[in-house]
């Protein structure tokens, strides 16, 4: 690892002991930010996301690669008495611990809050579950498409026309993550005044309720379910995806101005004065109809000509890229958020950079992810454990990985 970060964490040590998306996403938030970042994983498999393949780059899981750098890697059986004592002393030793394994397991382990407490009053202990802290669901397991469909937002993006469908990326893992990392760096800035550690709580069921937090301010006023407009605004029309000729483009006529300038940009100015036409609220009560004149106007032109007739006007407007459009683009080129890193087993590897300049440069990164228990070795020379003792923990199945 890098013996200097910009990070403002650097000097800092964090203990992950997690897996799948959310608990690593932390961790790599963390040792973007600087942190020393030592990741616990279970003996013989590590962290799930290793076997979650395909996607793979050159046999690397990309759900491992892509939440998981700045770290090292520990194979480790804290289930062990030995285990148990390394892991304490790396809790001893450590600023933050980061778990996110099913409820209960590891203060079942004999890692209790209050035990935490106890060993290092200082710590930051992130706790991070499915249904949060208390109620009759606490103790469930949960995944991020399983809070998707419990709080609603599965029901949100359903059109009638075949089975629900949820949203295809980690936004409740992800979401959560950073949420925990906003209250890691809260308390860390309670103890620079208390001098005490705190026990911060998050789960799914809270980042999925905060992300439709409009929705339920509706329902407690009195509304229905929510229409599902596809691509569309509830307040804004006409806003969302219209056909081209040969394409789709996203188009936002986010006001009164904006809609004027795309029906005198398009020659359709006919629309201005149809009826039911001339205000936003009028466009809103008339939608279905609005869309359909609209996408009349939008087919007579190649999405390359519409994209540059709407530049132009300066009405806000996207094509419809798909992933790979979106990598070749000049302007995510241009902000160098795709960044180029050395990795011992991928050729070609990068990564996205933490999406925050500061003084206009990315956070530097220390290491590439870690193999499965990389840095095994190097984890129990730093808590002073010799060779001899090193290969005998090896040996008794304490802890796994190759040596340094």
């Amino acid at each position: 690892m890098s013996a200097s970060t910009s990070g403002s964490l650097t000097g800092l040590r964090v203990v992950e002991i997690s897996t799948s998306v959310a608990g690593p996403f932390v961790g790599q938030i963390l040792g973007d930010l600087g942190a020393e970042v030592i990741k616990v994983e279970r003996i013989g498999s590590g962290d799930d996301t290793r076997a979650w393949a395909p996607p793979d780059w050159d046999g690397k899981s990309i759900a491992f690669l892509h939440l998981n750098r700045n770290k090292r890697s520990i194979e480790l059986d804290y289930k062990h008495p030995r285990g148990k004592e390394i892991l304490t002393e790396l809790i001893v030793g450590a600023d933050v611990l980061v778990q996110n394994l099913r409820p209960g397991a590891l203060a079942k382990a004999g890692f209790t809050p209050e035990v935490l407490r106890e060993v290092n009053p200082r710590l930051v202990y992130c706790d991070m579950t499915g249904f949060g802290r208390t109620g009759p669901k606490a103790e469930d397991p949960a995944y991020d498409p399983l809070l998707q469909a419990y709080t609603g937002i599965i029901d949100m993006m359903s059109t009638g026309d075949g089975p629900p469908r949820r949203v295809p990326l980690s936004v409740l893992d992800k979401g959560t993550a950073m949420w925990a990392v906003i209250g890691i760096l809260d308390a860390l800035r309670r103890r620079d005044r208390t001098g005490e550690g705190s026990h911060v709580g998050v789960s799914l069921l809270e980042t999925a309720i905060t992300w439709v937090h409009a929705n339920v301010m509706g329902a407690l006023a009195g509304n229905g379910k929510p229409r599902n407009l596809g691509s569309g605004h509830a307040g804004v029309v006409p806003y969302g995806a219209f056909p081209t000729s040969d394409g789709w483009i996203f188009l936002s006529a986010g006001n009164q101005t904006l809609w004027l300038r795309f029906c005198r940009a398009t020659g359709a100015e006919e629309l201005t004065t149809r009826d039911g036409f001339g205000s936003n609220p009028e466009r809103a009560a008339n939608r279905a109809e609005v869309e359909r004149a609209v996408g009349e106007v939008t087919r007579g032109f190649t999405t390359e000509k519409l994209l540059h007739v709407l530049a132009e006007a300066g009405v806000p407007c996207s094509p419809v890229n798909s992933v790979p459009d979106m990598v070749r683009d000049e302007q995510v080129k241009a902000l160098g958020l795709v960044e180029p890193m050395e990795h011992p087993a991928v050729k070609d590897f990068a990564v996205v950079n933490l999406p925050i300049t500061i003084d206009g440069d990315y956070p530097d990164h220390q290491c590439p992810p870690p193999e499965l228990g990389a840095d095994t070795d190097a984890v129990l020379e730093l808590l002073g454990v010799p060779e001899p003792e090193r290969d005998a923990l090896r040996a008794e199945g304490v802890v796994g990985g190759g040596r340094a």
